[in-house]
């Protein structure tokens, strides 16, 4: 069935929000489901037909039933009564998609900002103050960067473990880290364990005491 969705975009003629495309899951929407709602999209005569879905999609009539069934069970979609030209029709309502893709819309932007809100609280926090608006505008070049919160916390954390309240001296450890391809918390700790052994192994080496280790050879 995703062949046939893949062969719909290929096509290049139909629109498909990206939220969706990124979404139908979460909304318990199946493959055929999707399909059948890009070409419901892509309507302009949302009257309700099965059998022209049917054949236009290629897809078995009982199945383009079962679909249209479930997305109204799940509430994606209604079939409404109109009156058109005096003659009363069932007509596809896509209200309800659109609601809960705004619904997606509005969740996804609360989350961002959430996020970038407990940023600031956590460098108050670990600085004990309050920040200046010149901070405020460093973190804000940090996010518009894409930079994720976890990593900055992780250089601000480094800064404050070496005494160090700066965001000029944590904005030098971010340019270091991203410019040894360091983009998340994990790369960023593996890469100090590996740095950590590397050491330790030279230290051993120096320490190495070969005249005890080689007694035997003067015995």
């Amino acid at each position: 069935m995703m062949e046939k969705v893949l062969n719909i975009l290929k096509d290049g003629t139909v629109t498909l929000p990206k939220l969706l495309l990124n979404n139908y899951r979460n909304l318990k929407i199946s493959d055929l489901e999707l399909v059948i709602l890009i070409y419901l999209l892509n309507e302009k005569n949302l009257s309700y037909n099965p059998k022209k879905i049917s054949n236009d999609l290629n897809i078995n009539l009982e199945e383009v039933m079962v679909g249209i069934d479930s997305l109204s069970n799940n509430d994606i979609i209604k079939i409404d009564m109109k009156k058109i030209n005096n003659i009363r029709e069932e007509v596809i309502n896509l209200d309800n998609l659109y609601n809960k893709l705004g619904y997606l819309i509005i969740n996804e932007e609360q989350k961002e900002e959430k996020k970038s809100s407990n940023i600031y609280d956590i460098f108050e926090q670990e600085f004990a103050r309050t920040l200046s608006p010149m901070e405020y505008q460093i973190i804000n070049g940090w996010l518009d960067d894409k930079m994720d919160d976890e990593i900055i916390v992780k250089a601000l954390k480094e800064a404050t473990y070496n005494g160090v309240s700066n965001l000029r001296y944590i904005d030098k450890i971010l340019y270091e880290w991203k410019k040894k391809g360091l983009t998340t918390k994990e790369s960023v700790d593996k890469n100090k364990t590996e740095f950590i052994a590397k050491k330790e192994e030279k230290k051993e080496l120096f320490d190495y005491n070969w005249l005890d280790d080689n007694e035997e050879w003067f015995n």
